[in-house]
């Protein structure tokens, strides 16, 4: 499970709330935000909005997506997939184009195809749960 440090919407005060709670990875963050009241309780721990809560578990769940690391969420972020919810709504077609487009723009390697359509489809599984 990747760190909660690798998390790119959260702020380093929450970031340390987070920690003094015992979430140190982002399987745990995701426990831990499983249902809205567990999200409600933990922004109240960490003096965050419910809305900062629900930032984290989407990036969180990006982080998850198998074959994707530090690098390929980094362009995923570029491409302007900051998280499940909007890699989710994007149509297969969209998301290729706009993910190789971005990383041929900033001289990326291109991901696996295989690699980004598995992304896409989890990303799809996720958002439906």
């Amino acid at each position: 499970m990747p760190a909660i440090t690798e998390l790119t919407r959260i702020e380093p005060v929450h970031l340390a709330r987070l920690e003094a709670q015992g979430i140190f990875t982002t399987g745990l963050l995701l426990e831990r935000t499983e249902t809205p009241t567990r999200r409600q309780t933990l922004a109240d721990q960490t003096d965050a909005s419910t809305a900062d809560v629900a930032e984290w578990r989407d990036e969180a769940l990006l982080l998850n997506l198998a074959f994707l690391g530090p690098a390929e969420h980094e362009l995923l972020a570029q491409a302007g997939y900051g998280g499940v919810e909007t890699l989710a709504a994007a149509p297969w077609e969209q998301f290729q184009s706009g993910v190789i487009s971005t990383a041929q723009t900033l001289g990326l390697p291109l991901p696996d195809p295989l690699s980004l359509r598995s992304w896409w489809e989890q990303g799809q599984v996720l958002a439906d749960a």
